[in-house]
């Protein structure tokens, strides 16, 4: 089965209310989507968010390297060598991995079409149900605990609350929101980089002191000082998460190796897709080390492809993957479903998506 086709797309979703976090507010998600299409007439879907932040990838440099790179290198090769395919990918250009992600998920998506199975049975199949958190955006503590309070109500058991614009002030939010839920809902908080090594001990072992029982905290130091994050995944009881300091295997084997963290959250845009997240999970398996399956504010097509990763690997253990959650409306067709936290994933070959409402083509 080879590939005929290849075309690339804008999407704009709003959000339920402004997603903010300690380096950036969004009001709206604006992905790039990818239809490839092979010679049999399957179609398989992909997506990439602009997360300029983190990845260094804009909306525009996402569909100019698909186009002008990507494009060129996998037209005509056969589905059925799926490595290679993979590897011509890879080999287009340096970077841009949310670009791969795109057109990295978009194949696996017409491979599981191909095979006529679910992603996640092919990769493993260990599950078909996950359970997320859902993110609580950085705000007054206030505001926080209320928003807190009505995901809770809303049926959510774990919450990823975002910290770190005013550190003086995050001991304050947790608190508030601790007090809104009480003790049986799981506290997970994300920094986002903002803290530095002895800041980020100061603010956990204050947290831990004042006993506001947090199960774990991702990426407290900026993500290029391993030797900081190692400093406080020693100085801390809190699980530290790394995020941005990890984007491939050599990245996750340096954390496992220093023991720099203990745990792993993997994302696809980082990874610049499932191929590259594989190898972090068998990396995972051979260290020991459990991993998280994060995603970044992006629509459903990317996180099913996330939801399906998750699901095949007993490595992953936490869930992160509430981008559509946050969204006013799911323009897609098909795909795993979610209801709060719930993902409940069907036997629709690839990841089941059918169809995308309201793409821009170009």
């Amino acid at each position: 089965m080879k590939i005929k086709a290849l075309g690339v797309g804008r999407i704009y979703i709003p959000l339920i209310k402004p997603f903010k976090t300690s380096i950036r507010t969004v009001e709206s998600i604006g992905d790039v989507i990818v239809r490839i299409e092979s010679d049999t007439g399957l179609v398989g879907f992909g997506e990439a968010p602009p997360t300029e932040a983190i990845t260094g990838d804009t909306k525009n440099g996402i569909i100019r390297t698909i186009k002008d790179h990507i494009h060129r290198a996998i037209i005509g090769l056969d589905l059925q060598n799926l490595e290679a395919v993979l590897q011509a990918v890879d080999l287009s250009i340096t970077g841009n991995t949310s670009s791969k992600a795109a057109v990295n998920i978009a194949l696996y998506d017409l491979w599981g079409k191909m095979l006529g199975k679910p992603v996640y049975q092919l990769l493993g199949g260990f599950r078909k149900e996950l359970i997320t958190d859902i993110t609580i955006s950085i705000d007054e503590p206030q505001t926080m605990a209320r928003d807190s309070a009505e995901a809770v109500k809303a049926g959510y058991s774990t919450l990823k609350i975002k910290v770190g614009s005013d550190s003086n002030y995050d001991i304050e939010r947790i608190r508030a929101i601790r007090e809104a839920v009480g003790f049986d809902v799981k506290l997970r908080i994300d920094a986002n980089q903002a803290w530095h090594p002895q800041e980020a001990v100061h603010i956990l072992s204050a947290m831990e002191k004042a006993g506001l029982d947090i199960e774990l905290v991702e990426q407290p130091t900026p993500a290029h000082d391993l030797t900081g994050l190692r400093y406080v995944t020693e100085n801390i009881s809190i699980p530290v998460v790394a995020d941005e300091s990890v984007f491939s295997p050599h990245d996750a084997l340096a954390i496992m190796e220093r023991h720099a963290a203990d745990m792993i959250n993997i994302k696809l845009m980082k990874t610049g897709g499932l191929h590259k997240a594989l190898q972090i999970c068998a990396l995972a398996e051979l260290y020991g080390m459990e991993c998280m399956m994060g995603c970044m504010l992006e629509g459903k097509v990317s996180v099913a492809a996330a939801v399906h990763l998750a699901a095949a690997k007993k490595i992953i253990t936490k869930i992160d993957l509430d981008g559509p959650l946050l969204c006013k409306e799911d323009p897609t067709v098909g795909g795993p479903e979610f209801t709060a936290s719930r993902i409940l994933l069907n036997e629709s070959p690839g990841f089941g998506i059918i169809e995308i409402r309201g793409v821009d083509w170009d």
